[in-house]
């Protein structure tokens, strides 16, 4: 991990001393990335996906006029039929991407969009292979041998992570090494060494290109979901989350209780000590639960003094045993010297019969407000 850090940080000089040590893997692959930075990740491939798309669909076609003009029948008349054939995939991979912020459906897009030009490049190169070009429809012949390197230049607007880049640059490279191998002779090899690590230096920019909008959206979003002073989610960005959680629980049928946390007695400590005091000590318990809650397990600031804690695939049972160790350990100090307390009130989805996530916190919340009233310093998990 100090590796990554250092390669990303020092050595590339992407957003430094924005990217924690931590998230230099999220460079690497997206495995780690947090479910609100692969939706907005996700909605932001499908739009260029969608935008290359269009983009390619009005200019292929447009081409067929100068092949048309310049090339030998029935070459020419081939070629027309076989842009305006990927001129029509162009269009329905516009019309027919989703836009529902899923990760899976974003790299179907971009598989596609590289895909349908890597085979009109074998398909256009196999038909020309057969005529002996000579003067300008040599050199208008010649120009489809350019393909791979726009295909690989246009992979440098997508915000991708390194293992992402590669895969998505390697059918551009397999499809150049089959066009290739039709014609290898000991005549041609230099040229086509050549040609390969020039592809290959392009598609290494573009994948550069694409790890460091990687990193600037994660910086942004850092900046946008984090609560300035305590560093854990705000409440809009907990909103999302709850909404994407919810939707995942309700697709995999599995567990998603909620937590909702109101530190006891707040007020009088801003009262006698000043707000500095008191911000000091919600820093204190945003770190102390930071750093003792599983990495899926997700604090929010819900306002003031109030928390929210999400903990999917935890039920009932699971949730209260989590907040049980957390109490044990102690949520903090007070200024005084006093053992910080909170009053709790715990809710989970399914076992709660919760319509949805607001529901899920209208209910935690009531649960809170029976734990003050009981006398604070408890947990309330059922009615």
């Amino acid at each position: 991990m100090h590796i990554t850090h250092f390669i990303w940080q020092k050595l590339l000089g992407l957003a430094p001393g924005e990217i924690q040590s931590g998230d230099t893997l999220w460079l690497l692959s997206p495995r780690q990335h947090m479910p609100l930075l692969t939706q907005r990740r996700a909605l932001m491939l499908v739009n260029r996906c969608r935008l290359f798309a269009i983009l390619f669909s009005a200019l292929t076609p447009a081409w067929a006029v100068i092949d048309l003009l310049t090339l030998p029948y029935p070459l020419s008349l081939q070629l027309a039929a076989l842009r305006l054939l990927v001129s029509a995939a162009f269009v329905a991979l516009a019309v027919w991407q989703p836009m529902d912020g899923r990760l899976p459906a974003a790299y179907r897009g971009i598989a596609l969009l590289f895909a349908i030009p890597t085979l009109f490049y074998i398909a256009s190169h196999l038909m020309l292979r057969r005529y002996h070009l000579e003067g300008l429809s040599a050199a208008i012949g010649a120009g489809y041998a350019f393909l791979p390197f726009v295909l690989l230049a246009g992979l440098a607007i997508f915000p991708l992570t390194l293992l992402e880049s590669l895969a998505f640059a390697s059918p551009a490279l397999l499809g150049f090494v089959l066009t290739s191998l039709l014609d290898l002779n000991g005549d041609n090899l230099p040229g086509f060494g050549g040609e390969f690590w020039l592809l290959s230096l392009l598609a290494g920019v573009s994948a550069i290109a694409s790890v460091s909008q990687l990193a600037f959206i994660i910086v942004l979003v850092h900046q946008a979901i984090r609560d300035p002073l305590t560093g854990v989610f705000s409440r809009r960005s907990g909103e999302e989350m709850l909404g994407l959680l919810e939707l995942q629980a309700q697709r995999s049928r599995q567990p998603l209780s909620l937590a909702f946390i109101d530190l006891d007695h707040f007020k009088a400590i801003n009262d006698h000590y000043g707000h500095l005091a008191g911000d000091q000590v919600l820093r204190h318990f945003a770190e102390l639960m930071e750093g003792r809650l599983r990495r899926s397990d997700v604090l929010v600031r819900w306002g003031g003094e109030e928390f929210v804690l999400l903990m999917p695939g935890a039920q009932l049972a699971h949730a209260a045993q989590v907040i049980a160790r957390l109490r044990a350990q102690g949520l903090g100090e007070r200024p005084e010297g006093l053992p910080l307390t909170a009053s709790i009130g715990v809710a989970e989805l399914f076992q709660d019969s919760c319509a949805d996530w607001r529901a899920l916190v209208d209910l935690a919340d009531t649960r809170m407000y029976r734990a003050k009233q009981a006398g604070r310093n408890q947990v309330v998990i059922s009615d």
